[in-house]
């Protein structure tokens, strides 16, 4: 009976699926064809404790085996204990996919035997998820993906194998760690569709602190459903490629499944409905099992855990205190005067709201850090300094490059240096200095007062910079004769050597337009 209903439900949905798909678009790699996919996306919820017991979450470079309760080993007479903070941020997400959010949801036992599962089933909400019905737009390629459902679930403990001792070891720390899965329809068709839809999502989870989306430490991942059909015709068979790590791999991924397929069709063999990983060296999927269906799991509700309940007024006031989501911001970052791509860099680096360990959402972000610098200055000024200056000194580290989290520079310490440029009191080059320095060596101390002691402020007496300016020109003709030949000659070009120079012997303090100025009045109009 449970089989007949679910082959029912399965026709149903691609009847409905076959009136609501994309309108069919070439694609020339594979002519002929329409690619199909979905994306499962596994996000890790950004809490301090797990979500049924109270273990702390644990972070790359944990030792193994050190945040493990009873109930994660699964210790006999143990009972879950459910996270309400991880139940707030799933919310938080549901609302800002626009999805359904349910007032009675349920957990469910979702059994297979794998080692790194101690008790033998997955906790899950397959049947009655905590939200359904959602929409995530793509701006890059104009599209509308319909999130099916998002469900609550705990992860897996992780498995490790030592190749000197021929051992496979198994590490529990992440057993039990709060997950959201995010489901979609398959309405991508492409593989540049997925990465978009992976980057969006990714941005939209920041934004509302409710994970930090970092796919290469393994708290954001994708399992990719891929199939290939003849325009028009029905889908056809899917399959799984679990575990995808990066944006880059999704897509790569995609496109090898979808030459295996084409090419399994074209010569007359069917496509086996299986799942399949992904081998990275040689950019190839690979069968690791056939594709199981729900039946395959035996679903059974959870008898330790009685429905969730969310109730109207508590989603209502959610709703209300909701940060920025990143289609608006954009959209207000582009309006200030800013392009594209720096808005994009703006919102990918440490993007959004950060959350504590109480869960709670706070301010912080590149974003955040940009507009309180903005406050009262050019915010094109202030942009290329946040993305060209800060953030590409933070990563040029020569000792260790820093996450723009790491930033020592304040907002009132970068501001004041940002004026400090401006009004002439430095020169852009001393003023990269500077930054350079308030990275490597973090204080409080006021950006004027680090420059006068080492002596980068610009020089500003009107007499005595002239005199200075000029005596440093003599002195970078007298030190590279044969660019000051070649500049007599009506090489203008070579000016810029001899400028840097003078900067450099001026320790960038110099202005560098007067000093080519003074240089073209010696060396070309002189001659």
């Amino acid at each position: 009976m449970l089989l007949r209903s679910c082959h029912t439900y399965r026709n149903l949905l691609q009847t409905r699926l076959l009136h609501t798909r994309p309108a069919y678009r070439e694609d020339k790699r594979w002519p002929g064809w329409e690619v199909v996919v979905g994306i499962e996306v596994h996000a890790q919820i950004k809490t301090r404790q797990k979500l049924f017991s109270e273990s702390l979450t644990s972070e790359l470079g944990h030792t193994p085996n050190t945040n493990v309760s009873p109930y994660d080993a699964a210790f006999p007479g143990t009972l879950p204990h459910l996270n309400f903070k991880c139940v707030d941020l799933a919310l938080r997400t549901a609302l800002a996919l626009q999805a359904d959010i349910q007032p009675r949801s349920s957990f469910d036992r979702k059994h297979y035997f794998y080692s790194d599962l101690p008790t033998g089933y997955q906790i899950t909400q397959f049947y009655a998820p905590i939200a359904k019905d959602g929409i995530l737009k793509l701006s890059k390629h104009n599209l509308r993906v319909r999130i099916n459902q998002i469900q609550l679930e705990q992860d897996t403990a992780k498995s490790m194998f030592d190749p000197r001792r021929k051992q496979s070891q198994i590490d529990l720390n992440r057993a039990g760690t709060g997950l959201m899965e995010i489901v979609s329809q398959p309405d991508m068709r492409s593989p540049e569709e997925a990465g978009d839809y992976v980057r969006t999502l990714q941005a939209v989870l920041r934004s509302v602190g409710s994970s930090d989306g970092n796919m290469e430490q393994g708290s954001f991942r994708c399992d990719v459903n891929v199939s290939v059909n003849r325009p028009g015709a029905p889908f056809g068979t899917r399959c799984e490629i679990k575990n995808l790590n990066s944006v880059k791999f999704t897509m790569i991924a995609i496109t090898s499944e979808v030459f295996r397929q084409t090419a399994l069709l074209e010569s007359g063999r069917p496509v086996a409905q299986e799942t399949r990983g992904f081998d990275e060296a040689k950019a190839e999927t690979f069968k690791l099992r056939s594709k199981e269906d729900a039946p395959d799991y035996r679903y059974m509700p959870d008898p330790n855990l009685p429905p969730l309940l969310v109730d109207a007024e508590y989603v209502a006031r959610m709703q209300e205190g909701m940060p920025e989501l990143p289609e608006r911001t954009r959209a207000r970052l582009v309006a200030r005067g800013l392009s594209e791509r720096d808005a994009d860099v703006l919102m990918s680096v440490d993007s959004g709201r950060e959350v504590g360990f109480d869960g709670e959402a706070g301010s912080g972000g590149a974003v955040a850090y940009f507009d309180a610098l903005a406050h009262g200055r050019d915010a094109k000024v202030v942009v290329n300094w946040t993305t060209h200056e800060l953030l590409g000194q933070l990563a040029a580290r020569k000792d260790k490059a820093l996450t723009f989290s790491q930033n020592p520079v304040s907002v009132q310490q970068m501001g004041e240096l940002i004026d400090l440029v401006q009004d002439g009191s430095l020169t852009g080059t001393s003023g990269k200095a500077l930054l350079r320095h308030m990275i490597a060596n973090p204080s409080p101390a006021r950006p004027a007062a680090l420059a006068a002691e080492m002596s980068l402020l610009a020089m500003t007496d009107r007499a005595s910079s002239a005199d200075a300016l000029r005596a440093l020109c003599e002195g970078a003709v007298a030190a590279l004769p044969q660019e000051a030949a070649a500049v007599r000659m009506g090489n203008e070009k070579v000016i810029m050597k001899l400028v840097g120079r003078v900067m450099k012997e001026s320790r960038g303090r110099a202005d560098a337009t007067a000093a080519a100025a003074l240089f073209r009045e010696m060396l070309v109009h002189s001659s």
